[in-house]
Parts: structure tokens; C-alpha cells; sequence
């Protein structure tokens, strides 16, 4: 199958919107259900600015989206296949962890 560049291009923003741990942690905690950004910031133990600037990244990709409520804004995850991907992602982790060791054991 050959990739036009331009959806390789949307491919790659997506895929940047999650480079980062924090945004991977927060992710992953969105996968139970909804959370507002208190709850995000204590997942990933940083202050509700830093964690708000990482929400923006990933409702600008649509991996999330937000409904306001009083004072709090709770966020939800549009894309349950990520946790597909992530699984997918462990198992290179895993499987590149075992060469590893079997490297160094010989």
C-alpha cells in the first residue's frame, strides 16, 4: 500500500501529540473514563498549567475532548484504539528488552 504524503504528514502530528510521558501517563489514566485536569495533574504529578498545555496538544490532534462543567473542565478520550497501539508498543518494548538480555548473558 503506498502512504500519500500528506496523510503521512497527519499520521506523524498525532503520533508527536503523544511524544511525551506525561501525555502517554495521561492517556493511559483516560482509558477508565472521564477526568478533569485535577485529577490528571496528580496522575502525573505535575501542576494543573503544565498538565492543561498537554491537553491542548492532544484535543488539537482529536485524541481528546473537553466538556466544561462549573468550574472544571473533564476530559475524554475520543480514540479507544489507543490502547491497542500501546499494547503494541509493549510488546517492541518486551520483545527488544529479551534480545537485550540475552545479549548481555552471553
Amino acid at each position: 500500500m503506498r502512504l500519500s504524503r500528506s496523510k503521512a504528514v497527519l499520521r506523524a502530528q498525532v503520533i508527536k501529540s503523544l511524544a511525551h510521558p506525561s501525555r502517554i501517563q495521561m492517556v493511559a489514566a483516560l482509558e477508565s473514563g472521564e477526568m478533569c485536569v485535577c485529577e490528571l495533574a496528580e496522575v502525573v504529578g505535575a501542576d494543573m498549567s503544565t498538565v492543561s498545555k498537554h491537553l491542548a496538544l492532544l484535543k488539537a490532534a482529536g485524541l481528546v475532548s473537553v466538556e466544561k462543567r462549573g468550574l472544571n473542565q473533564y476530559y475524554r478520550l475520543k480514540c479507544p484504539c489507543l490502547a491497542g497501539f500501546f499494547d503494541c508498543v509493549d510488546g517492541i518494548n518486551e520483545s527488544q528488552s529479551k534480545m537485550m538480555r540475552a545479549a548481555c548473558a552471553r
